[in-house]
């Protein structure tokens, strides 16, 4: 045993000197003083670095979990254009073009200020259902008809007739035209109901249905005389004269058809107010039959309740809930509509592009105004709490990644008629934490964007044009193991104590060789 115990002290790398045979210096406590300090610093350091994650950002060919399938979010401000028209619509270079989504896109009108002044506006079905209309036949031949034509828009605009003239008609032997002046006296005054068709000339729609509305006026006025029953008037506004008038009631699509109560379009609902538009088909027999339910339902209401006022009064074609059915809608009392939602693309170059789109109306391109702002805008699904969270840790790292470089922005068009592009460049990136599965990566979007306004023939639009690269950019968190923490202590301790030793001995040796040659002693 002793034999044993023997050879294993012989192997000791570790020998003992007695104290007595060694000597303390004032440079070596010195230098011990100074070594202890550097390995409690660098061993600090080290901790630090050890308990610190990085990130490391590598670029690989796209193989995103989505496969082929994208989604854009996005929350607009159209302060000018109406939610009435207002379309989402998407295409891409493989063909696809998909007009007016529903499905995930809300939209709600809004003020000028951006605020918002009602409940969700729902689809109407005109924006892709074009009105059914009768033939337009020529009118026969009236000597009269110019001169009966000028009388009625004297008549309609405040004036008396010429010297010599009969007393004025109060019939006007058709479709009244209104103008600014007159428009609030022969709505307020002269009759319960009044339905308005608010036209171009230069409108296709317009111009068929302009001999409709004449045969379906004068229909109304050989039914319900202005002299013995005046219950309902078809009237008309000209827009591209009534400018200021057709703006004062949000009219953007031609032609719009507005009912009017007392001087009123507006139908109060759940604390909100709309206005009250016409959406049938546009044929003699189904204007007439509309016209003649209002006036019907008026007269029934008017009996049922004594004293009951005209905006008292529901007529037989709304339901029972209060909500109009298919041939009457709500049209948004204001100019201004905020989209929001979200869409699913191809990956592939392609267009998501907001403009006023109806299947049955006509749209002035010099009277559109597309300025809009961007409440937010992105690509890919969001991320939950806990992936939010985790991103921000990691993009500390990262100023410019997960940037909306649209969001907050607002476009402003100088001048009518200025279509707004985007031409967004995206790039997929995909965050790996250390904290979280493999199979809950977050994969992002990051974008660059350049906008540009120009002027346009067509109706005014604004355009998003999208751009995948087919490279990803993956950030990973990295740690250090305990083992290289390990390593690399050791290696300060030791490193810096063999280091100590070194400096030491040169040290004892320089200041061992001054002593002899102030002894004269020689080497």
């Amino acid at each position: 045993m002793n034999r044993v115990l023997g050879r294993l002290r012989s192997v000791d790398f570790y020998r003992r000197i007695p104290r007595d045979l060694t000597e303390a210096t004032l440079a070596g406590g010195t230098l011990s003083v100074v070594a202890s300090i550097a390995m409690v610093l660098l061993f600090g350091m080290e901790l630090q670095a050890y308990l610190t994650t990085s990130a490391t950002t590598t670029v690989i060919i796209d193989r995103s979990r989505d496969g082929d399938v994208m989604r854009i979010n996005f929350n607009f401000s159209f302060p000018a254009l109406s939610c009435e028209f207002a379309s989402v619509d998407v295409s891409d270079v493989l063909g696809t073009h998909r007009i007016n989504l529903s499905k995930t896109v809300r939209k709600f009108p809004i003020d000028h200020a951006g605020r918002i002044t009602g409940p969700e506006f729902h689809h109407i079905a005109h924006t892709v259902r074009e009105p059914a209309h009768d033939d337009p036949a020529p009118d026969p031949i009236d000597e009269g008809a110019a001169e009966m034509e000028a009388k009625e828009r004297q008549l309609a605009e405040g004036g008396q007739p010429p010297e010599g003239d009969p007393p004025p008609i109060k019939d006007p032997g058709g479709a009244l035209p209104l103008s600014e002046a007159t428009f609030d006296t022969i709505t307020k005054e002269s009759f319960p109901i009044v339905m308005v068709n608010f036209f171009a000339p230069w409108c296709p729609w317009s111009q068929r249905l302009e001999p409709v509305w004449e045969a379906s006026a004068k229909a109304m006025l050989k039914k319900y005389d202005v002299d013995v029953n005046p219950q309902i008037l078809l009237a008309k506004v000209d827009c591209t004269v009534e400018v200021a008038l057709c703006r004062k009631h949000h009219v953007q699509g031609f032609p719009s058809i507005r009912i009017f109560r007392s001087g009123q379009d507006v139908r109060a609902a759940q604390g909100h107010h709309d206005h009250e538009s016409y959406y049938g088909d546009r044929t003699e027999a189904a204007i007439t039959q509309f016209a003649d339910d209002l006036a019907t339902g008026l007269q029934q209401r008017a009996h049922a309740l004594p004293g009951a006022t005209a905006q008292q009064v529901v007529p037989p074609w709304m339901g029972k809930d209060g909500r109009a059915l298919r041939v009457v809608a709500k049209a948004p009392q204001s100019s201004g509509c905020q989209i929001e939602g979200f869409v699913l693309v191809k990956k592939v170059p392609g267009n998501l592009q907001v403009a006023a789109v109806s299947a049955g109306h006509s749209f002035d391109p010099a009277t559109m105004n597309m300025s809009h702002s961007v409440n937010s805008f992105s690509f890919g699904r969001k991320p939950t709490l806990k992936q939010y969270h985790e991103i921000d840790r990691i993009w500390s790292h990262h100023p410019s990644a997960g940037e909306d470089r649209l969001t907050g922005r607002y476009f402003h068009s100088h001048s009518d008629n200025l279509t707004h592009e985007h031409y967004l460049q995206v790039v997929l990136t995909s965050v790996e934490p250390l904290k979280l599965p493999a199979h809950q990566y977050v994969q992002s979007y990051d974008y660059t964007a350049h906008s540009n306004v120009f002027n346009s023939a067509a109706v005014p639009v604004a355009k998003f044009h999208y751009e995948l690269s087919p490279m990803q950019v993956v950030i990973t968190e990295n740690s250090r193991s305990f083992s290289h923490f390990i390593t690399n202590v050791c290696a300060i301790i030791g490193g810096v104590f063999t280091v100590a030793g070194i400096v030491d001995g040169i040290l004892f040796q320089a200041a061992s060789a001054i002593k002899k040659v102030q002894l004269g002693k020689q080497f």
